[in-house]
């Protein structure tokens, strides 16, 4: 096997709350490979947030390692992990953090500009990214024209659009009713099959045991499939 996607170690990130000191992450480790489909599982205020914002390059840690793809990521500047963000990193939403303005199409395009994709490539690849996701007939429509399954999808076609290394869906389905729920689970594996490796964070057991693998949080420290505390041991 190659080189780990993700390698964290010893992650450290602790916050002063009413005089009180806070460990967000506590020693966390972790290796994530290519292709994998992990859930990171754990109730309100267990660090999985902070854990989400490590990964996605939101945040930097106050001590340790984070790799991703080789490169450490905790010497880079600011406009270093935006061009990161941009270009390894697709987010997905719990509420779809779509402009009701754009259509469905303008709202995938949009990471795209950003990155500086000339128009009619842009356009191609959000089709592209619209046809994965099983919506290409509703290109047109407003978010309010569509429904919440819908607009989920509309949002990882989004995610999808910069082809990214790495899906980050933080409660992807909390939006959602059952039924919805599952059809947007299904697609994620359906991606993940693709080759995208999925990092998906949760509050819910039934959801988390959808993924290949699953890692619970617990007071800024992680567990593997709920079993014993890990502590400073990378998990594999």
């Amino acid at each position: 096997m190659g080189q780990p996607i993700i390698q964290i170690t010893n992650l450290m990130k602790t916050y002063k709350l009413g005089g009180e000191t806070v460990h967000a992450l506590n020693n966390v480790s972790i290796k994530i490979e290519k292709g994998e489909f992990l859930a990171i599982i754990g109730p309100s205020g267990s660090g999985k947030s902070t854990l989400m914002n490590m990964v996605g390059c939101l945040d930097r840690p106050q001590s340790g390692k984070y790799l991703l793809d080789g490169k450490d990521i905790g010497k880079m500047n600011d406009n270093q992990l935006a061009v990161i963000r941009n270009q390894k990193i697709g987010f997905i939403f719990q509420n779809f953090n779509l402009l009701t303005k754009l259509t469905a199409l303008e709202n995938v395009e949009l990471p795209l500009l950003y990155a500086g994709v000339p128009a009619k490539e842009r356009k191609a690849r959000a089709m592209e990214s619209l046809s994965k996701v099983g919506l290409k007939e509703r290109a047109g429509h407003l978010p309010t024209q569509l429904s919440g399954g819908q607009q989920q999808r509309v949002a990882i076609a989004r995610a999808l659009a910069g082809n990214p290394s790495i899906l980050l869906a933080d409660e992807p389905t909390g939006a959602l009713d059952s039924k919805t729920s599952k059809e947007i689970l299904s697609l994620m594996k359906e991606l993940n099959e693709l080759g995208h490796t999925i990092i998906l964070i949760t509050h819910d057991l039934a959801i988390a045991k959808q993924a290949g693998r699953m890692v619970s949080i617990q007071d800024g420290q992680l567990l593997e499939n709920g079993g014993e505390l890990i502590g400073n041991m990378a998990i594999y």
